[in-house]
C-alpha cells in the first residue's frame, strides 16, 4: 500500500518493470516491462494513456519528445512509437538483446547498447543507422553526460566516448567495484557518474582523468540488512540510480525493497523511504524534481517463487528528503 505522499499507478505492467522515464514536462511516465509492453502514463492523473507491444520483453525505453518514444529489448529491434498517431517505426536491428536506449537531445541522435557488444548510433530523421561503436563486452548500462557517453559492460569495464567522434573511446576504465556493474547514471552537472554493482555498492566517479580530480572518487556500501538475532548481514544488488536534476543528489533502489536518497558530494545519506512490496527495479525523478517514480518488481534474486505484484509508485518528494544539508559558514 502506498504511503500518504505516494500514489500507486493503476493498470501496472504484468511482469518485471525494466525502466521508468519521466517526460520533459514532468507529467508523463514511460514504462517498459518484461511483459513485452511499453506503456505511457499520465503520472499526475494516474491514468494509462497508451501502449504498444514488442514480440518479446522490453528492457529499456526513452522519450524523444512528449508524444514520441523509442524502445528495445529481447527481440533486438530498435522501435519508435508516436502516441499521438499510433504510428510504429522500426529503425533497425542489433545482433543481440538491446539493453539500453538513450536519446541525445543536443545532437538529435538515438543510442542503443546491446549484448552484441556494440553501441549503435541512429539518425531518427533518416530512420537509419549512422555508426557502430564496438564495446569490450556486453553492454549492461549507459549514461549520457553532455556530449559524452559512459558505457558500463560485462567484466567491469567502463568506456567513455565523445559523441562527436565515436571512432575511438576517449577513456577506457575498469570499475573500482569488485563485482558486476548493474546500473549507471551520470551527474546532472556533467562532472561524473554513479555506478552500482550487484554487491550493494555505489562508486562515485569523475569524468576528468587528471590525478587531482581522480583523488575525489570513492565508493560506499548500501542496500545491506543486518539480521538482529543472528548478526548476519544480507547483501542486496543495486538495481537503479536516479539523480535529482536541481540538487545533484540521487536515489538508489535495491533488492532489499528500499529507496535511499544520498548526497554524494557530502558523502551522506539524506533519508530512507519505507520498505516497498518487492525489489526496486527502476527509478526516475521528474525534471522539476517534485516527483519520483519507483518501480517495485521482483528481480528473481532468490529464483522463482511467489512474490508481490509488480507496481509503480509516484512519490511527491519534499526538500527535506532530497536537498543537501548546507553547513553554516
Amino acid at each position: 500500500m502506498a504511503s500518504p505522499n505516494e500514489t500507486e499507478l493503476t493498470s501496472p505492467p504484468q511482469d518485471t518493470i525494466s525502466s521508468v522515464n519521466f517526460s520533459a514536462n514532468g507529467h508523463f511516465l514511460l514504462v517498459s516491462s518484461w511483459d513485452s509492453v511499453v506503456r505511457l502514463y499520465d503520472a499526475k492523473a494516474n491514468s494509462l494513456q497508451g501502449q504498444y507491444q514488442h514480440p518479446m520483453g522490453v528492457l529499456d525505453c526513452c522519450f524523444a519528445d512528449v508524444g514520441f518514444c523509442y524502445s528495445g529489448g529481447l527481440d533486438a529491434t530498435v522501435r519508435g512509437f508516436d502516441f499521438n498517431t499510433n504510428a510504429d517505426v522500426t529503425l533497425g536491428q542489433h545482433e543481440g538483446t538491446i539493453k539500453c536506449v538513450k536519446y541525445c537531445n543536443e545532437l538529435g541522435i538515438l543510442l542503443t547498447g546491446s549484448w552484441d557488444k556494440t553501441v549503435q548510433i541512429w539518425d531518427p530523421r533518416q530512420r537509419q543507422r549512422v555508426s557502430v561503436a564496438q564495446q569490450p563486452d556486453k553492454v549492461y548500462a549507459m549514461g549520457l553526460c553532455g556530449d559524452k557517453l559512459v558505457v558500463g559492460t560485462a567484466n567491469r569495464r567502463v568506456w567513455i566516448w565523445d559523441l562527436r567522434n565515436m571512432s575511438y573511446a576517449q577513456q577506457k576504465r575498469e570499475s573500482s567495484l569488485k563485482f558486476q556493474t548493474r546500473c549507471l547514471e551520470t551527474f546532472p552537472n556533467q562532472q561524473g557518474y554513479a555506478l552500482g554493482s550487484i554487491e550493494g555498492r555505489v562508486a562515485i566517479e569523475y569524468m576528468d582523468p587528471s590525478t587531482e580530480v581522480q583523488k575525489q572518487r570513492y565508493a560506499f556500501k548500501c542496500h545491506r540488512v543486518k539480521e538482529a538475532t543472528s548478526n548476519t548481514e544480507f547483501i542486496y544488488p543495486l538495481h537503479a540510480i536516479a539523480f535529482h536534476e536541481e540538487y545533484n543528489t540521487f536515489a538508489t533502489g535495491g533488492g532489499d525493497g528500499f529507496v535511499n536518497i544520498w548526497d554524494g558530494f557530502n558523502k551522506k545519506r539524506l533519508c530512507q523511504f519505507h520498505k516497498y512490496p518487492s525489489s526496486i527495479s527502476a527509478l526516475s525523478f521528474s525534471h522539476d524534481g517534485s516527483l519520483l517514480a519507483i518501480a517495485s518488481s521482483y528481480m528473481k534474486e532468490d529464483g522463482e517463487k511467489s512474490h508481490a505484484k509488480d507496481a509503480i509508485f509516484i512519490r511527491r518528494v519534499v526538500d527535506s528528503e532530497v536537498k543537501p544539508n548546507t553547513k553554516p559558514k
